[in-house]
This record gives C-alpha cells, structure tokens and sequence, in this order.
C-alpha cells in the first residue's frame, strides 16, 4: 500500500508514465484526457483512470451494478471499506 498517498487531504502529484514516481507515490493509470476510454476515479476526483490499464492490473470494482475504475492500488481498500461515500460525489 502507497504510505504517502493521502486520499483525504493532500493535492494529487503528476507524474508522466515515462518518468519514475516519487519514491513513496503509487504507481497508477491516471491519464490526462477525459473520453470514452476513461474514467474517474471516485477516491481520488480529477484523476481520470484509462480503463484498460485498471483493468489489465485489476485496478477496478463492481459495486451496485456499476464498474469503477481506480488510480492506484491504495484507492482500492479506501473504496472497499465505504464506496458510499465516494460514490455520493460522483
């Protein structure tokens, strides 16, 4: 799990898929670009997801009849314990 990814209080920090990560930062999907090969992360709003790489790295979940696509695997357990409140913003 990503140690120094707050979902709840620190801004997001950019890093293209060509650079490393800040040591310490998950490595995720998020993209640019919003279009039908995206979506929003409903843990992390404004990070928008390619949904084949989520996909291909299981970075995904079903909850009430819906797929949602995730931008790091530490928005997983976040999702998981109370999608509800993700959700209500979405």
């Amino acid at each position: 799990m990503c140690e120094a990814h707050n979902h709840d209080a620190a801004p997001v920090q950019e890093h293209s898929h060509s650079e490393p990560a800040d040591e310490g930062h998950c490595h995720s999907h998020s993209v640019d670009v919003a279009d039908e090969s995206t979506a929003e992360c409903p843990v992390m709003r404004g990070n928008y997801v390619d949904k084949a790489g989520a996909e291909a790295t299981g970075l995904i979940r079903d909850y009430d009849g819906t797929r949602y696509y995730l931008c790091c695997a530490a928005c997983g357990p976040l999702f998981d314990a109370d999608p509800e409140k993700y959700l209500v913003a979405l």
